[in-house]
């Protein structure tokens, strides 16, 4: 488990980075970037930043590039945000948890489509089963004549 300290150090790269991208770097490849986390070396001297960049493959890796460009720039900015004996050395790499949550997300509304389109199916073969009443049994005509009852009036009551 990582301590406090290198957790809000984490912290602290995260928002320093991520603003330092949207309103410092004017780098054409560096468009669309999220920083999504920041994961700081126990010894301080090093930290993985997570981003989430908008676009194809194409254009991940051209961004990935403008940041490793960018870096020490970036690092500048975290020198001086973050008071330690050592700047951690950036480096870049796309956060993939972006892309399976959105590949289980397809997956799970998937899913639902087809049990949607199941129940209707369901509903529709039993609305249609359910609608026509079963078939009468067929019986003999001497049968109609032996269970037919004879109902006679009821005479009104006197008072």
């Amino acid at each position: 488990m990582a301590s406090r300290r290198l957790l809000k150090a984490a912290e602290a790269i995260r928002e320093v980075v991520s603003m330092a991208i949207l309103t410092e770097i004017r780098d054409p490849r560096v468009q669309h970037v999220t920083v999504t986390g920041v994961e700081v070396a126990p010894d301080m001297r090093s930290a993985k930043v997570l981003v989430s960049v908008m676009g194809d493959e194409g254009k991940q890796i051209l961004c990935l590039r403008g940041l490793a460009n960018s870096a020490g720039f970036l690092q500048s900015k975290v020198a001086k945000r973050i008071d330690t004996r050592y700047t951690p050395r950036l480096t870049f790499e796309l956060d993939q948890g972006v892309k399976k949550s959105l590949e289980v997300g397809k997956i799970l509304f998937d899913l639902a489509q087809e049990r949607r389109a199941r129940q209707t199916e369901l509903s529709q073969t039993g609305a249609a089963e359910g609608s026509s009443s079963p078939p009468a049994p067929v019986t003999a005509p001497s049968e109609l004549q032996d269970s037919r009852q004879v109902i006679q009036p009821v005479p009104p009551a006197s008072d």
